[in-house]
């Protein structure tokens, strides 16, 4: 390059800067949100914090989004935020629905919340043709470990053999999982539960257990929130010597801010909780002060993929891990797209086996006790629509008390 034409490309430099952002601007064209439909699906799960319900975003220029959570009622309500607004201005419509109705949303609204906001990102990846985690900047591991809900089965089982857990954590390694998982001392739903007694028989499954993953094979432990303080520690050390990959839910959840840090202090197994934590100050200074070894906080539970960024920023600040419950298809879906671009420590509870979902022709992919990113626009997520049942829609705009700052952004009324 001579001198006449490195000035040339110097003085077109900044032309060229200004440019870009309008290419870029106008790949994102103008749209409305105009209608939210709620679907019943063929099985759906009562439970709210684990509920699969299906919810569409439709707009103005004919895209659709997908998202999974929440209830008849609160969905509609969340809802009437969307309608009209420019659905990627995720952000803004996220801030608004969450004070557009004073009282800050529940665990159940946040739940709703939560579905709406996967349907969003589901919109934005698919006009821009790009799944959802290259707008996340990207999947920093090659695949997401998993470790199943109830263990595998040996080739060959039947449904109806009973497997000791030796036996069920040992296939469980075969299948490609990364940990073994198991109860503490489980009884039958309303038997008795001797909290003191059953630290002697969580100590004994624990060294079984550890017999069939092997030296080199992992475990976990989910406490259910069964214990109290004092029993949950004597819990905790009895079982160090087998070396869990994590104890779950130790106490119980209304006792975590107060306990886990104690416990933190007492025993050397790593801790995780918060299967029904919902939005991040449920759980922060645990986090912050490293109370908590992995969250168990999960979509669409925290308010969503917009929250659930936040959440993985206050994660890898503190250098702790994530493990999230298990949850819906979609929104597991949706968690292979947030948690590929996490740095941190990551191993999804993974419930499926593999088995395919009737109503979503393409959802996960999963294969060998491994979650796998994939390049389709994007949740990645196709429904069998005519599979599901409409129980609900949405197309006028609902409560906006909302007063703004001077520069545009919102703030209570």
């Amino acid at each position: 390059m001579n001198r006449r034409s490195f000035l040339r490309a110097v003085a077109a430099a900044p032309a060229l800067a200004m440019a870009r952002p309008a290419r870029l601007l106008a790949a994102l064209p103008k749209a409305k949100i105009t209608r939210v439909r709620i679907y019943k699906p063929p099985n759906l799960n009562l439970l709210f914090n684990q509920s699969n319900m299906v919810a569409t975003v439709e707009t103005d220029i004919g895209v659709t989004g997908i998202g999974e959570g929440g209830a008849k009622d609160t969905l509609e309500q969340c809802a009437g935020t969307l309608i009209g607004k420019n659905p990627f201005k995720i952000e803004a419509i996220w801030q608004e629905a969450y004070i557009a109705w004073f009282y800050p949303p529940g665990r159940e609204k946040t739940h709703a919340l939560g579905a709406l906001d996967l349907a969003l990102w589901d919109i934005k990846g698919k006009v821009l043709g790009l799944p959802v985690h290259e707008l996340l900047g990207g999947s920093a591991r090659d695949h997401l470990e998993c470790y199943a809900t109830g263990g595998a089965r040996p080739a060959g089982a039947s449904a109806t053999e009973k497997l000791s857990l030796r036996d069920r954590a040992r296939a469980t390694m075969e299948a490609g999982y990364r940990a073994f998982r198991m109860g503490a001392a489980d009884v039958p739903i309303g038997g008795v539960y001797d909290q003191r007694n059953m630290v002697k028989r969580v100590a004994q499954e624990c060294a079984e257990v550890r017999e069939g993953v092997g030296p080199n094979g992992d475990w976990c432990i989910d406490f259910h929130q069964r214990f109290d303080l004092n029993d949950a520690l004597r819990c905790c050390r009895a079982i160090e010597q087998y070396d869990p990959y994590f104890v779950e839910d130790p106490v119980r959840d209304e006792h975590a801010l107060q306990d886990l840090p104690k416990l933190r202090t007492m025993t050397a197994v790593p801790l995780t909780h918060g299967e029904e934590w919902g939005l991040k100050w449920d759980f922060n200074r645990l986090v912050e002060n490293h109370d908590v070894d992995y969250i168990r906080s999960t979509l669409p539970n925290v308010g969503g993929i917009t929250e659930m960024m936040k959440v993985a920023g206050i994660c890898e600040t503190h250098a702790v891990g994530i493990v999230p419950h298990f949850t819906g298809p979609i929104a597991t879906a949706a968690l292979v797209n947030c948690l590929a671009t996490f740095s941190g420590p990551v191993m999804m509870e993974y419930n499926f086996g593999g088995r395919p979902i009737d109503y979503l022709p393409e959802c996960l992919d999963f294969k060998n006790g491994k979650a796998y990113t994939n390049e389709r626009p994007g949740l990645g997520v196709t429904a069998d629509m005519k599979l599901l049942t409409q129980i609900g829609e949405v197309t006028e705009p609902g409560r906006r008390n909302v007063f703004t700052r001077r520069d545009g952004s919102l703030t209570h009324w």
